[in-house]
């Protein structure tokens, strides 16, 4: 495929594929975008006996792209401290401290609900995400389709 030909993808199933990916650390969920079909395949280290239905050239063709998980896109840790820098600036040293450790994202989401910018959080990460998913389909060939 040129870079002038776009493989059209259902937007929805992008998004939820994306979620997946990113629910768990990376690695630990994947999701493969067929560049001929635009069909979409899933794949969990946690449920490896689901594996049957995808295609055995998966690992080794290009016809394959995978669907980033989210600290690929630079919306895990970066994407917290860069809403603080904006937000709650007096917090941020607070917050990068969250983060040097595990359960930074309670701490965090905690912190703001008790700022009340929980909320704004949830739209502010809800508008990067949707960007940053939108650059990689560009960088990509794929056109999210809504159906």
């Amino acid at each position: 495929m040129n870079r002038t030909q776009r493989i059209s993808v259902n937007a929805e199933q992008l998004r939820l594929a994306f979620d997946f990916v990113s629910f768990g650390e990376p690695l630990e969920h994947s999701a493969y975008i067929s560049l001929d079909t635009g069909q979409i395949y899933w794949h969990s280290e946690l449920a490896a006996d689901a594996d049957e239905d995808l295609p055995d050239d998966l690992e080794t063709s290009d016809r394959y792209v995978a669907v980033p998980h989210k600290t690929e896109l630079n919306l895990g840790r970066h994407l917290a401290l860069a809403f603080v820098d904006e937000e709650l600036p007096q917090d941020y040293d607070i917050v990068a401290g969250f983060f040097r450790r595990r359960g930074a994202y309670a701490r965090f989401k905690d912190l703001l609900d008790a700022s009340g910018k929980l909320d704004r959080w949830y739209e502010y990460e809800e508008r990067a995400m949707e960007e940053a998913l939108l650059g990689w389909c560009e960088e990509n060939g794929i056109q999210p389709v809504e159906e």
